[in-house]
């Protein structure tokens, strides 16, 4: 297949090109430079600018572009930019693949179980109505954004990502190095529920679905555990404590919005992902804890 990534450069789309090459899939990324050679497409989604033609006989098309939410504080500039960092790629990309005359079979689109809010220990499908958080507003805009592809009878999947668990990086970047000093622990209560999956799950995921006959939202995830757990598992991969909890409110004030994604609490279902045949390498949390840590 000739598959277009948008947003390569991140962990998982680094990771997802070195594995569909390996495949044997010709991979082009777009860039927001001039392009430099035939596996590169130029565009600006600031500007708006993106050559349809340039997406012509492409098979499949990957969007995983958007800014890092946990890169700086969430102020209200720095929300508006989160949003409009994915609506527009969003929007320019699926129009673009609506002006062609033989648009790709599928695009497969970013997105978030941050779209549930704060269920407590409700198990949750794709079904289920989106939330009232600041990040469950983000992904009802951004999976709407794909309207162009979809009327253009594009297959259009909704990836709506857990927390990615990886030896570096992530969601576990700034948390592993504590637990390696022994000065690591649950955060907040503990007893919410992480939904997560491991980045070479995530990866072998994105792949699979590229031709299993999925459309709209699918929870891209492994399991639900509760954070206490997750984090006490890995910690003992690593022969290290993990009793330092800083309470939810020092979390809440340090992190602002963004204590949304860490306390609350989300127990996404992987059935959907699961039905259509897909198999993950690192299934629960004794396994997940023994790659993150590299023992496994």
């Amino acid at each position: 297949m000739e598959i277009v990534i948008a947003g390569s450069h991140g962990p998982i789309g680094t990771a997802l090109v070195a594995e569909l090459r390996d495949q044997g899939h010709r991979v082009r990324r777009l860039v927001r430079r001039t392009a430099q050679g035939p596996d590169e497409v130029s565009w600006d989604p600031r500007a708006g600018r993106l050559d349809a033609q340039d997406l012509r006989g492409a098979d499949a098309v990957v969007n995983l572009a958007g800014a890092n939410i946990g890169d700086w504080p969430l102020t209200g500039a720095r929300k508006r930019e989160v949003v409009a960092s994915r609506t527009r790629s969003t929007t320019l990309l699926a129009e673009a693949l609506a002006a062609l005359d033989t648009p790709p079979a599928v695009l497969l689109q970013a997105s978030g179980i941050g779209a549930y809010g704060d269920r407590g220990d409700t198990v949750v499908d794709e079904s289920q109505p989106l939330g009232q958080t600041f990040f469950a507003g983000v992904v009802r805009q951004w999976e709407a954004s794909t309207q162009a592809a979809e009327a253009a009878g594009v297959r259009v999947a909704h990836l709506r990502t857990g927390i990615v668990l990886a030896p570096s990086g992530g969601a576990l970047g700034r948390l592993l190095p504590l637990l390696r000093l022994g000065i690591g622990g649950p955060l907040g209560p503990g007893s919410q529920y992480w939904s997560w999956i491991a980045l070479p799950d995530e990866v072998a995921a994105i792949a699979h679905l590229l031709t299993a006959p999925v459309r709209g939202p699918v929870n891209m995830v492994t399991a639900a555990t509760p954070n206490a757990e997750l984090t006490r598992a890995i910690a003992a991969e690593l022969h290290r404590p993990a009793v330092l909890q800083p309470p939810a409110w020092a979390l809440r004030l340090v992190l602002g919005d963004l204590s949304q994604e860490v306390l609350g609490s989300v127990r996404a279902d992987p059935g959907k992902l699961l039905a259509s045949g897909f198999t993950p390498r690192y299934p629960d949390v004794a396994s997940a804890a023994r790659y993150v840590t590299g023992e496994a």
